[in-house]
């Protein structure tokens, strides 16, 4: 069935955690990249919009709040998938006007969510960035990408590569009750470890830090341990944030589970988006022991490039996630 160019395709469940509904829309693009501002990169790409993953935190959901769309438990239930993507970045990159700047992948939406594994159009963008020998980066929950280790392999012996697997916490409650239709978290170390010795530049960012839940130390020392013990390079993380929009969903959701911790988190963010700067110094001082306790893992072969210009700021707003 189509509608002004758009393809409404069977819905169906294709999602890690708990079966819901998704619809998949086909819609072509105009463009394929995104200018940036006040972030530490300049471009984003984004293969889909909308995320299957739907975790409870999302900062997506505040800016489909602001912009009248669905962005409570709706949002991740219909999925634009951008089947020219691929096409519209090649012509972008070959543009005498393209600076060959890094170009940052995943910045709103997952690209190796489920949908990835019919229309791989992450792939197609792999390719011709790798075509065009550019820069990029990718955030990721989704073990997917291991499967195209071959054209990030191939990429960063031509650009600056890196792959952020986004890890806040092993613990199988937490996972289950924030991340709905992730991976869980075990798989998403094992593919750490293949893209690391596949000589992948892959890092793990802690994010977002749930005050009261995934802050505790031990947890903290897990995540980094096994982090590190699977190959990545860098360990950053950051604090929760809760603008309009995703705060409603987020507290809802949790008081499900945990209806103290619903309260105690209401009460820190009542008025306000951003927890207090102490707080952040408090993470920063109980993070920087675990990382030096923890070496990158012995005999993992030397990655492909030096450090890319853009990284994560070590404790970023969580729309940093992309970083």
């Amino acid at each position: 069935m189509r509608h002004a160019n758009c393809t409404l395709v069977q819905s169906g469940r294709l999602s890690y955690g708990f079966p819901v509904p998704v619809q998949y829309r086909e819609e072509p693009c105009r463009s394929a990249l995104n200018p940036v501002r006040g972030m530490p990169f300049r471009w984003s790409l984004n293969p889909y919009m909308g995320c299957a993953h739907r975790c409870t935190f999302c900062y997506v959901r505040a800016f489909e709040h602001r912009a009248d769309r669905p962005w409570g438990d709706a949002y991740g239930r219909s999925i634009r998938v951008k089947t020219n993507v691929a096409e519209v970045l090649r012509c972008e990159l070959h543009s005498r006007r393209w600076r060959r700047e890094s170009v940052t992948i995943g910045a709103a939406t997952d690209p190796y969510q489920p949908a990835e594994g019919r229309w791989r159009l992450t792939r197609g963008c792999l390719e011709a960035l790798l075509e065009a020998s550019n820069p990029l980066s990718i955030i990721t929950r989704g073990p997917l990408i291991v499967r195209d280790r071959d054209l990030l392999r191939a990429a960063a012996l031509r650009a600056e590569v890196r792959v952020w697997f986004s890890l806040p916490t092993l613990d199988p409650s937490i996972w289950r009750a924030t991340e709905p239709g992730t991976s869980p978290p075990r798989a998403r170390l094992r593919a750490i470890e293949r893209l690391a010795e596949a000589g992948i530049r892959v890092s793990v960012l802690a994010a977002p830090i749930i005050p009261g839940l995934t802050d505790r130390p031990e947890l903290l020392d897990e995540v980094v341990k096994c982090a590190r013990e699977a190959g990545a390079e860098k360990v950053s993380a950051a604090l929760l944030h809760l603008s309009p929009g995703a705060r409603e969903h987020f507290l809802a959701s949790l008081g499900e589970h945990w209806p103290a911790e619903r309260d105690r988190l209401a009460r820190l963010f009542a008025g306000r988006d951003y927890l207090p700067a102490e707080r952040q110094r408090e993470l920063s001082a109980s993070m920087a022991p675990l990382l030096l306790g923890h070496p990158r893992r012995a005999g993992l072969p030397e990655a492909l490039a030096p450090d890319p210009a853009i990284e994560p700021p070590r404790f970023a707003e969580q729309l940093g996630l992309a970083l």
